[in-house]
């Protein structure tokens, strides 16, 4: 890690970023950051505990002069999103972040930063352990496993804090204030198939989609980026009856809230088809590349020979599960008619397994309006079902409902106004933000979000700007005066 990043400003906010991007914490593997947390707050001598399910709280009294002032709340998720470019050797279960400066940006060598939500937990992490900086009683929320199911804020119990607003650090750019967000349910595609003998008069390729932008499913999702799940299933749904094209194995995408950037398939052509499939392909590159020239510039399909795979999916089921992707919604479903510009329910095709006899695809629905958002769950689920495949819901949670006319709205986008000299804007948002979840149990707590300018979270063109974040800590700073 450069030495140059711990010397930026503010210089205690980033060395907590530099701390915390040294210990692996994959979503649902935690207990070296939680650890690392509960002996911070000890070491610090503030009153600190752990959760039954994880969850780290430690509390600060106010500083001289504020003690009668609101207890506030400031809340970030200790887990990040693990993804990392395919040529990039690099273990998260084992290895700290590897960052560099370039320009204005922090950014990570060929894998994700952890800005998503490090940044958030460093500004805490700093608040907590300064000396010199005014602010009133604190009760800071250090949550587990946003990315993967949110079952930190899930388990998090009524009683464990006595705040009347919270502060939620955990949103992309800096000139919004996020005040409601989206709800969502995780769909589950599984099934099992007997495996056939592949042909003696057949070659095996594989087909492999990379190069694709990536991004937030949720925070992205309205800007048309390529699905590395739904391109693949493009090419080999044209190619089954012309090429006689036998899938033995797919392995794309990854986790739920990622749009998937990559995706390989191994499959088997008649001889005679061979020199046809290839140049299909090599047709079909130059069209995709052209459709997706804007969004995904780096678009890459490749050919290559390998070696003959001893088994292929029956071709009925192979069939069915092509075009039951197909029919697979993915992106945007609808948009909000009462906000403008806002995703109201999307679908994200984000993982598909077929290999072995076992087929498993992940899905990440969202929405803002939940009847809507099951309606397009059930439409997911209706698809994959009529191909014999077994589907389940799990891991829903709640949207944000937003609060426009609560008292930590107002204060705060008239301080940014003045600070800043323009409007906030003031917004919900389509990611899943643990605040509608963590109102369940604290539903008298006012909630906003906020955050630094964060760019291609969830995919390793992750980076955030120095320059923003100096203008958030700024922002933070004189919130916290002021409440």
């Amino acid at each position: 890690m450069s030495q140059e990043i711990r010397n930026l400003e503010p210089r205690a906010m980033w060395n907590h970023f530099a701390d915390l991007n040294e210990v692996p914490r994959p979503s649902k593997k935690e207990e070296r950051v939680i650890a690392f947390i509960k002996n911070f707050g000890e070491q610090l001598r503030l009153p600190t505990m752990v959760d039954e399910v994880g969850n780290v709280i430690i509390k600060k009294p106010a500083s001289q002069g504020l003690e009668n002032r609101t207890t506030i709340v400031l809340q970030s998720h200790l887990d990040m999103v693990c993804q990392k470019n395919n040529d990039t050797d690099f273990d998260f279960d084992k290895e700290g972040i590897k960052m560099y400066i370039d320009g204005d940006w922090v950014k990570a060598k060929g894998t994700t930063l952890g800005s998503d939500n490090g940044i958030g937990v460093a500004s805490i992490m700093a608040l907590l352990s300064s000396n010199d900086i005014p602010h009133p009683p604190l009760e800071a929320l250090f949550t587990i496993d946003e990315e993967t199911g949110m079952t930190g804020a899930m388990g998090l119990k009524g009683g464990l804090l006595n705040a009347k607003i919270m502060l939620n650090l955990d949103t992309e750019d800096d000139d919004e204030l996020t005040i409601g967000c989206a709800g969502g349910v995780d769909v589950n595609i599984s099934g099992s198939y007997r495996v056939e003998a592949i042909g003696e008069d057949t070659k095996a390729y594989k087909l492999s989609v990379t190069g694709l932008s990536g991004g937030h499913s949720g925070m992205d999702i309205h800007k048309g980026l390529g699905n590395a799940n739904k391109l693949i299933n493009r090419l080999l749904a044209e190619t089954g009856d012309e090429f006689h094209l036998r899938i033995s194995m797919i392995d794309g995408g990854g986790l739920r809230n990622a749009i998937p950037r990559e995706s390989f398939a191994v499959v088997a052509v008649t001889n005679e088809r061979c020199a046809a499939f290839e140049q299909y392909i090599k047709d079909q590159t130059l069209i995709l590349q052209a459709e997706y020239a804007t969004t995904d510039p780096n678009l890459m399909i490749t050919l290559e020979k390998t070696d003959k795979p001893n088994k292929v999916m029956p071709l009925s089921k192979q069939e069915g599960l092509i075009r039951a992707i197909y029919a697979c919604p993915n992106g945007i479903y609808r948009m909000s008619p009462d906000i403008k510009d806002l995703v109201q329910t999307s679908n994200n095709l984000a993982r598909v397994l077929v290999k072995d006899g076992e087929i498993n695809i992940l899905c990440l629905t969202r929405g803002s309006v939940d009847s809507e958002k099951m309606d397009l769950a059930q439409a997911i689920k209706s698809a994959f079902e009529l191909v014999g495949l077994t589907v389940v819901f799990d891991g829903g949670y709640p949207g944000w409902t937003p609060k426009p006319n609560a008292g930590i709205v107002k204060l705060m986008s008239d301080l940014y106004a003045e600070m800043f000299g323009e409007k906030a804007k003031v917004s919900a948002c389509h990611a899943g933000l643990e605040c509608g979840i963590l109102g369940t149990n604290y539903p008298e707590i006012e909630m906003i979000s906020f955050g630094p300018n964060i760019r291609g979270a969830h995919s390793p063109d992750e980076k955030v700007q120095i320059s923003s974040v100096q203008k958030y800590w700024g922002f933070l700073l004189e919130t916290l005066k002021r409440i």
